[in-house]
Parts: C-alpha cells; sequence; structure tokens
C-alpha cells in the first residue's frame, strides 16, 4: 500500500466518522446519573445568568455552557433536551478528532525536528489514522456519546494542550511565542472544564521549559519567556474563576474535587450526608463543617436542603458546600492501602483495552522496535504517566485516565522504527496492520449501534434516551397534580442519589430526604419505620409535596404495611406518596 492511498483511507475515515458518530450517539442507550444532572442544572444557571450560583468547587461551568449554548440555540424542553445534549457531545467528538490530529502533528513535527523521521516505522497519516482509531475504541467504551459528562471535553483539550506545547518545541521564531499563548489559553479553558487540569498546566509548563533547555539546549531566557507567556494566558482564561471560587470559600481555591475525593477514597471520611456529630464516620481528616446539612430526625435520617435555592438535588449539585472545611491528613498506610486496589484497576483498564498492546507487540514481532527510541517522546511520554499517576493516588476510573493511555500509547508508536536489515518489508507490514486495526473498531461502532436501535425498537425506547422509567416516573408525577418548580422529597439511594433525572424532566426540586443507603427492599425498610408519620410530617415542613423512592413493584401489597398511600408512577419502579394528607 503506497503512502497517497493511507492520505486517501484517511479522507475516507474522517468522512464516515460523521454519519457513525451521529448514528452511535443516536441510539447510545441512556446512561444519566447525577454527575449528568449537576450540568445540566448548572447549564440553565449559566443562561439565566446567575453567575454567582454558577461558582462550584466541585463541577466546572465550561462543559455546562457547551449545554447552556445547545439550550439557547435548539430551545429544548426537559422532555426532549438529551437529544440535543448528545448532538453537543458529538461536537466534543469531533473536538477530540482535532485534538488528536494536532497532538500527532506535533509528535511528528518534533520528531523531524530532532532528526528522527529518517528511521520512523509510521508515517504522520498512519499516526494519524491509528490516533482516530484509538478515540473510536474509547468513545464505545468508557467516553460514551450518550453520557452527559465532561470528559470528553477535557481530553480534547488535553490533546490540543499537549500538541501545542509539542508545536512549541519543534518551531522556531516567533511562532513559538504564539503558539506558547494558545498552550496556554487551552489550559486555561481545560481548567474550566475540571479542576485536575490546574496541576497538569503546571506540569506541561514544567515540561516545556525543561524540554527545550536540557534537551534542545535553547536558551534558557527565551524557553523561560516561552513557559511565562503560557502561565499568563493561562491566568487570563482561569484567572477569574479561581479568584470566584477563592472569594467564595474564604481561601485560596482552584477546585475542591481532588480534595473531596482524597477525603472520600484515602481519608475514609462519610461521603453523603455527613454532620458534625459522627466523628465516628469522620475517617483521618479533621471535619469541621461550615454548613451541614440541615438533619430534622436521627432515625431514620431526615434531611433538609432548603439551605441551598439551585440544583435538583442539593447535595451532589455542590458537595464543596456541604463539605467545606473538611481536612486531609495524610496516611501513608491509608495511601498504600488504597493504591493497592488502584493497582488492581489500572490492570483492568489494561485488559479492558487490549487491542493496541497486542498490535504493539505484533509490530515488534514483525520487525519493529522501541531500542533507542527517540528523545522527542519524552513530553508527551511523561505527562501521559504523570497525568495517569496522579489519578492512581486517588482513584482510577477508565473515564478518567484515558487521555494518559492514548498520550502514552501515541508516543511509543511514534517512536517505532524498523530493524535496520528489514526496514522496507516492516513498513509494509505496519501500515496493512495499522489499516486493520483502524477498520476493526469503526465497524464494532456501527455494530453496537444498530444493535442498540434494535433493542430500543423491540422495548419501545424509542427515542433511546427516553427512558420508560424515568419519563414514566416524570409524567406520574405531571398527573398527581405536580408542576415545575414544586418542592418534593425522596427516599432512599436509587431516587435520591444515584437516578435522580425523573425530577429534572418534571422540573421540580428534591429539598428533603430520608436517607436509607440500602436500595434494596425499600418497602422492608418502611415496615421497620416506627415512626413513619413523625417522618412524613417533617417532610412536608420543608415544603416537600410528596414523596418518592424507588421500589420493587412485588413488595407493594397489603404485606408490608409501610407501603399503604404510595402510588406508583405509572408502569415504572417509582412510586409517590402524597405528603399534605401525612402531616
Amino acid at each position: 500500500m503506497k503512502a497517497s492511498a493511507i492520505r486517501k483511507l484517511l479522507w475516507v475515515y474522517l468522512l464516515v466518522l460523521v454519519p457513525l458518530a451521529w448514528f452511535s450517539a443516536k441510539f447510545d442507550p441512556y446512561a444519566i446519573d447525577g454527575d449528568a444532572v449537576a450540568y445540566m442544572d448548572l447549564g440553565d444557571l449559566i443562561r439565566a445568568h446567575n453567575w454567582h450560583a454558577v461558582v462550584n468547587g466541585y463541577w466546572h461551568p465550561l462543559y455546562p455552557a457547551f449545554l447552556a449554548l445547545a439550550q439557547s440555540v435548539f430551545h429544548p424542553s426537559r422532555w426532549n433536551e438529551l437529544g440535543v445534549y448528545y448532538a453537543i457531545n458529538v461536537f466534543i467528538f469531533f473536538l477530540e478528532v482535532g485534538g488528536m490530529l494536532l497532538l500527532v502533528d506535533g509528535l511528528v513535527r518534533l520528531r523531524r525536528r530532532m532528526g528522527a523521521a529518517e528511521d520512523a516505522l509510521l508515517s504522520a497519516d498512519m499516526l494519524r489514522l491509528l490516533g482516530l482509531s484509538l478515540l473510536v475504541i474509547s468513545t464505545t467504551r468508557e467516553l460514551s456519546l450518550g453520557k452527559v459528562r465532561t470528559d470528553s471535553l477535557l481530553q480534547a483539550l488535553i490533546f490540543t494542550g499537549i500538541g501545542l506545547l509539542l508545536e512549541v518545541l519543534a518551531i522556531e521564531g516567533t511562532l513559538a511565542y504564539v503558539l506558547a499563548g494558545a498552550m496556554g489559553i487551552t489550559f486555561g479553558l481545560a481548567y474550566l472544564t475540571k479542576s485536575f487540569a490546574f496541576l497538569l498546566t503546571l506540569l506541561s509548563i514544567a515540561v516545556l521549559v525543561l524540554f527545550a533547555v536540557f534537551v534542545l539546549r535553547r536558551g534558557l531566557v527565551r524557553s523561560v519567556v516561552q513557559g511565562a507567556i503560557a502561565l499568563i494566558c493561562f491566568a487570563v482564561v482561569a484567572g477569574p474563576y479561581v479568584a470566584a471560587l477563592s472569594n467564595q470559600h474564604g481561601r485560596f481555591d482552584f477546585g475542591d474535587s481532588g480534595n473531596l475525593n482524597y477525603v472520600w477514597y484515602i481519608s475514609g471520611t462519610e461521603k453523603m450526608h455527613l454532620q458534625p456529630r459522627m466523628q465516628n464516620v469522620f475517617g483521618s481528616a479533621t471535619v469541621q463543617l461550615k454548613h451541614p446539612e440541615k438533619e430534622i430526625l436521627r432515625s431514620p435520617g431526615v434531611y433538609s436542603y432548603t439551605a441551598m435555592t439551585h440544583g435538583t438535588y442539593a447535595p451532589w449539585f455542590d458537595p464543596t458546600y456541604w463539605n467545606d472545611r473538611i481536612t486531609p491528613k495524610f496516611s501513608v498506610r491509608l495511601l498504600v492501602k488504597r493504591d493497592v486496589r488502584n493497582v488492581v484497576l489500572i490492570f483492568r483498564y489494561l485488559l479492558n483495552h487490549p487491542e493496541p498492546l497486542l498490535l504493539l507487540l505484533a509490530m515488534c514481532l514483525m520487525g519493529a522496535t522501541l531500542r533507542g527510541m527517540g528523545r522527542f517522546v519524552w513530553p508527551a511520554l511523561v505527562l501521559g504517566v504523570l497525568v495517569w499517576g496522579i489519578y492512581a493516588i486517588v482513584n482510577v476510573e477508565e473515564r478518567y485516565v484515558t487521555a494518559a493511555f492514548l498520550l502514552i500509547l501515541m508516543s511509543l508508536f511514534a517512536a517505532l522504527k524498523p530493524r535496520a536489515k528489514e526496514q522496507a518489508f516492516s513498513q509494509q507490514r505496519a501500515m496493512a496492520l495499522v489499516v486493520l486495526f483502524a477498520l476493526l473498531p469503526l465497524g464494532a461502532m456501527a455494530r453496537e449501534a444498530a444493535e442498540n436501535r434494535r433493542q430500543q425498537s423491540v422495548a419501545g425506547q424509542v427515542p433511546a434516551w427516553r427512558d420508560l422509567n424515568i419519563y414514566g416516573a416524570a409524567l406520574g408525577l405531571q398527573q398527581m397534580g405536580l408542576k415545575p418548580g414544586d418542592s418534593i422529597a425522596c427516599i432512599g439511594t436509587t431516587a435520591c442519589l444515584y437516578d435522580h433525572y425523573w425530577a429534572r424532566v418534571a422540573g421540580v426540586r428534591i429539598v428533603s430526604e430520608v436517607y436509607e443507603p440500602n436500595p434494596r427492599h425499600l418497602a422492608m425498610q418502611l415496615d421497620a419505620m416506627q415512626n413513619r408519620s413523625e417522618v412524613y410530617r417533617n417532610l412536608a415542613q420543608t415544603g416537600a409535596k410528596v414523596l418518592v423512592g424507588s421500589f420493587d413493584p412485588g413488595e407493594m401489597n397489603p404485606a408490608h404495611p409501610g407501603t399503604n398511600g404510595w402510588q406508583r408512577l405509572g408502569n415504572t419502579h417509582f412510586y409517590a406518596l402524597l405528603l399534605n394528607g401525612n402531616s
């Protein structure tokens, strides 16, 4: 296969991705969780120009701004907004495509700049095709187009920012300073997507300066100036939000998601509904809550969220508000205990993504080698390892580490070179392997979307995002007489924390909760609740009109007296109890 054929195939691949990505998004199954609802609520606040409420130490505003833009352009209702948000995700997917192409261009340009291009096994177009196929794999697994989450946008900006970093290192003259500024702006946008990018920005600027001085042997002043330009441009974009967060919390603050995850996963502090009296679940952290949730009853735990006037489910809309003034304490023992678990998760991730590793192995068996890899791979490779390492300290999730995995892979593939004795033969084999590798995930993406379409048609769940339980529950609340803006209560982690999009669709707010952490056999838990009338009365006093929970329909019968008065919301597993008659 000739190089020109790879270029043509690359263009065909890009063109095929357009309808295929839309087809995949259109039939991606419902996958909305509490994170997604928080982002949608923030989008509403951005569209309403409620800037004070937008400032949030856990969820940052750029992805919600995309959702707000979609609202302004398409004017969806709560009943059909997910279709519009899926379209936004398709747009973001192509931002990822652009970021990946820029990353490859940076790798190739720096490879050429450092004299490692002549014996490279994979050409620029082969690397581009490979990078796009890796994006398709990650999109069909952990970065689904049907998930209203920020991870794909962050990945697009990380690829773009590191691609620009490589361009700065590869280019001489004034343009390098301009690209350094563009790098800073890109990482500023990444920070507005997720606070993790604050640390990544500092690491990237350090890598830029150190690599330029010690590897490229550039002047110290020139390198520091480029780093300073990137930092200043980053500060211009990120600074106002850092200032707003710091003013809100009364201390320097660029985001608390990392701190809270450390508290939850390493310090062992209770994640939900923490109270000052609960010293037995503080873990190793120091807890001096500034404004905890209002505890109405202790047994069962009944909480009021009326102190916060926005968000469908206030405890997860801004966890930093309710958990302000929790300080983690460093503990080697607890850190090692968590990291043992994270090592297991890393191996599980690698086992779930064997294809590129097998491709790398196959190429090495067929005449390629990584021996003496050029130093041009160091910036992207080191940053990929650092990103993965930072997450590995606290919490490894597949969607978090995908960008790191792809950075490492693209660096290794760019560094491959053939053994001298069989150079031409190895390049032809490599080209064939890359083409086959690229086509397989494309076919898998199409097959999965077609299968999803068939399953949804059989189940009657069309469009794909119209989950029968969620929309049935929202319609059931509407038929009970509830209107948008009404206040309600919830019981059980399924209805409250995990799966409360039904409340957003109905336009109601959860202002109080009966905390039952075990989501199973909720009817039996109601039977055992001796003070049910008192619980219902207190919920009604918070302004809640109904109490909603997720039950096993088979348990909603006279054998469980605690379920008396509960009404099923359509043909779903959600039930509601009118509170005005139980106060």
